[in-house]
């Protein structure tokens, strides 16, 4: 069985904004109060693991050892099955632009949609969220939305490769939907669903 999560503070393993942004929306009912990593000035551990579940729990073991306070982590990305999964656990190092050695999604989204080509151009967003105690124990979930990706991008809203991804069933990208209802369907949004139904209810 789960554990519970009965605290009144929880630090979120992310120095990226739009992250802490959208987690902070999707914790909104629960009272918690939220710090980010870059708030309390955590540092950023190096993500070595092979998944996107193992990589979470290395940062939300490195930020509740730091902060002493239960700490959320998430790891996401985006696959590509037709080019091997990429960029995958890469999807954040994959938008680094080499002319100025920072992260560009622009640049990113641009890189990638060469790289598919002609190939299929089905993809998915997955995210794992972990959830570690000051103790060593660690909660950990997975969610994904399947759909496609499309060229060119479209909206100005979400993050990272929001604006050329169009879930199943929908005709807009990420980046064109309003927040509310991009977290109703999103990666995120089916592993939030699973690790509150889990930690978050009594």
């Amino acid at each position: 069985m789960s554990r519970l999560f009965d605290e009144k503070k929880l630090v979120v393993a992310s120095h990226n904004e739009g992250k802490v942004r959208e987690i902070r929306i999707l914790l909104a009912p629960f009272g918690v109060e939220l710090f980010s990593s870059k708030e309390l000035e955590l540092s950023e551990p190096i993500e070595d693991g092979d998944t996107f579940i193992a990589n979470a729990e290395i940062k939300s073991k490195n930020a509740t050892k730091e902060s002493g306070l239960v700490a959320l982590a998430d790891d996401s990305g985006l696959a590509v099955p037709s080019i091997g999964g990429i960029p995958g656990i890469h999807s954040a190092p994959y938008a680094i632009n080499p002319e100025t050695n920072e992260r560009d999604f622009a640049y990113g989204m641009a890189k990638l949609n060469d790289e598919i080509g002609d190939n299929d151009r089905a993809a998915y967003f997955v995210c794992a969220l972990s959830l570690a105690w000051p103790d060593g124990h660690v909660e950990t979930f997975e969610g994904r939305v399947y759909g496609r990706l499309i060229w060119p991008i479209r909206g100005e809203n979400g993050f990272g490769y929001d604006p050329m991804f169009i879930a199943d069933g929908y005709d807009q990208t990420f980046g064109e939907m309003d927040a509310e209802e991009k977290h109703a369907i999103s990666h995120r949004a089916d592993a939030f669903k699973k690790i509150i139904d889990a930690c978050f209810k009594s």
